[in-house]
């Protein structure tokens, strides 16, 4: 008789935290040293999403905003002069570093940085009105976990905003996709379809008000540069980009130097 035993539920959970641990720290090592080029990067800091947002806190004046994975802080300096409070959330402290000295520059007395993981908030409940997050979900270690925590410290009547780079669900093309996104960065998780996003989101207790999809053109050495893409794995993406079938490079439309285009999509979410 064999003397294993399975896991106890707190030994699974140590396990689970000390992965995402593992994890984050690959992320914080990928994009720490780049801070600043997030800050000046033309697909960040414009956007038809970002407009959205932006229209979004004009319709909830006096709003306490958690933008959620600020990256460089876009949406944190383009939603600031329209609310009460922001607080741009991250992982990355060279990140929040960068936000707190260009919000400085801009005069932004109302945003405020807070160092974190999107899986473990720490908020009261109930302490915002909107949570918006914007190409940051990709590289979440459980996503479940952190819709969950969103909707814990979102006021009653308030929203959550997601925008990210989307699955179109298609096998063919997801599997494409999500090789050529841990290619070129190693802290990507998963580009998540429309469907699984609706999956994710009811779990957590939303609705989805609004699903608007979009394309974002991406010029390839811009995207490998900014996050620092080793040559033998800008390679190995030219090399699938040229193996793949005609329809992948289509939808994609992937061009003679590597660019291409990402299916992306804006989610927004209130309490169902």
């Amino acid at each position: 008789m064999s003397d294993t035993h399975p896991p106890t539920d707190s030994a699974a959970a140590r396990d689970t935290g000390n992965a995402h641990s593992a994890h984050n720290a690959v992320v914080t090592g990928q994009f720490g040293p780049q801070a600043s080029a997030y800050l000046t990067s033309a697909n960040h800091a414009q956007g038809a999403d970002l407009e959205q947002l932006v229209a979004i806190v004009r319709a909830h004046p006096g709003a306490q905003v958690l933008d959620l994975g600020c990256g460089a802080g876009h949406v944190s300096f383009l939603t600031a002069p329209h609310a009460a409070r922001v607080v741009a959330y991250d992982l990355s402290a060279d990140m929040l570093g960068v936000v707190a000295g260009e919000a400085e520059k801009r005069g932004l007395t109302n945003v405020d940085t807070q160092l974190g993981a999107a899986e473990s908030l720490p908020f009261g409940n109930a302490c915002f009105d909107l949570v918006f997050s914007r190409y940051s979900a990709h590289h979440w270690a459980d996503v479940g976990a952190a819709l969950r925590e969103m909707r814990r410290v979102l006021k009653p009547g308030g929203r959550v905003v997601i925008c990210d780079v989307a699955s179109t669900g298609q096998p063919l093309f997801d599997t494409y996709l999500q090789a050529v996104e841990v290619l070129r960065d190693t802290s990507h998780v998963r580009d998540y379809a429309a469907s699984e996003w609706m999956t994710m989101a009811a779990s957590a207790g939303f609705s989805v008000a609004s699903l608007t999809p979009r394309t974002l053109e991406l010029d390839f050495k811009t995207w490998t540069t900014r996050m620092r893409t080793p040559v033998p794995m800008q390679v190995a993406i030219r090399a699938l980009q040229a193996a793949m079938a005609d329809d992948v490079r289509r939808h994609f439309k992937i061009q003679d130097d590597g660019s291409f285009t990402l299916d992306t999509l804006t989610l927004e979410l209130v309490v169902g």
